[in-house]
């Protein structure tokens, strides 16, 4: 059983219950939202070993969040309550076509205001995989350079590192900015996890072979790029040579919500690595649990407890 570690901040998360304008809903569901949360029970589910670092609001939100974690049996031995500042959370539209819209209530939360003295109490001692996304270190400098930081600290223990860049451009202080930071940590990632449009954005590529050249030229082991509903693309380097595999998508006859789905990707390529499956039986886990997530409203709820 693989154990992986990540960092990130898990938000509350209500989801209206009638389409339209968020401001006119008068009642909404409760979830927990975070990709990095999504990530933590996928690969709990799956049956690995992953502990999750973040502060939490000492509120309810928090303790809600928090409960939820352990439940699912995901280490929570570094999650520290800060009673100065509140958890985040979020409103998500109900919509009946593409992307749900999504309004942000983060800013000053206790995660945000996480400190580097985070780095000293980690170890990387029988880990194999860091897990990161492009999320918290959007949030600030700080968080920025406390997520590089550890980044470093896992290559100096030669700790796997998957890095998949979860665009939020909202989050940046600029486009520039998001660019420039999500590219200077790619180079450290033993895995990349783009989706298309996001490797357009950072590479000014729009083909896949492009995308993925780009990061491989500049040391990255593997480039795994999401298509959505036309699969995935993969290209990485072993000792002697470039491999490239092009895996479909699943089909689906309705697609409920897509937020999530690059998580439960995620979850199947991470997983994967843990159990050194194949290339191709890894991205095909990774598109299923993809096809999976968008085919429900929560962001995490229907992630698979078994891969049979």
């Amino acid at each position: 059983m693989g154990k992986v570690v990540t960092i990130g901040e898990p938000m509350g998360m209500f989801v209206a219950q009638t389409p339209g304008n968020m401001k006119d809903v008068a009642s909404y569901d409760r979830f927990i939202a975070g990709a990095e949360v999504n990530v933590s029970v996928g690969v709990s589910r799956l049956g690995h070993q992953i502990q999750y670092i973040t502060n939490l609001g000492r509120d309810p939100f928090g303790e809600y969040i928090y409960d939820f974690l352990n439940q699912e049996e995901i280490d929570t031995s570094l999650i520290k309550f800060d009673s100065n500042y509140p958890t985040g959370f979020q409103l998500k539209s109900k919509g009946s076509k593409g992307d749900p819209e999504v309004v942000y209530f983060r800013k000053g939360s206790a995660a945000y205001h996480m400190e580097q003295s985070r780095l000293d109490e980690i170890d990387f001692k029988d880990v194999d995989i860091f897990h990161v996304t492009g999320i918290l270190m959007a949030l600030n400098d700080r968080t920025f350079d406390l997520v590089k930081r550890l980044i470093l600290k896992a290559k100096q223990q030669q700790i796997l590192i998957t890095f998949d860049p979860n665009l939020r451009p909202t989050l940046w202080e600029s486009k520039d900015l998001m660019i420039e930071r999500i590219n200077e940590i790619a180079k450290y990632a033993d895995y990349f996890l783009p989706g298309i449009e996001e490797g357009h954005i950072l590479t000014g590529n729009t083909e896949m072979e492009a995308i993925a050249d780009y990061y491989l030229n500049r040391g990255i082991k593997g480039v795994i790029i999401k298509a959505g509903p036309k699969g995935a693309y993969g290209k990485w380097r072993t000792s002697d040579e470039i491999q490239v595999l092009e895996k479909e998508g699943f089909h689906l006859d309705e697609v409920v919500d897509t937020v999530g789905a690059g998580d439960g990707f995620a979850v199947g390529i991470v997983t994967g690595l843990l159990e050194n499956l194949s290339k191709e039986t890894m991205i095909e886990r990774a598109n299923a649990i993809g096809a999976i997530q968008v085919s429900h409203i929560s962001d995490n709820e229907n992630l698979l407890d078994n891969c049979q």
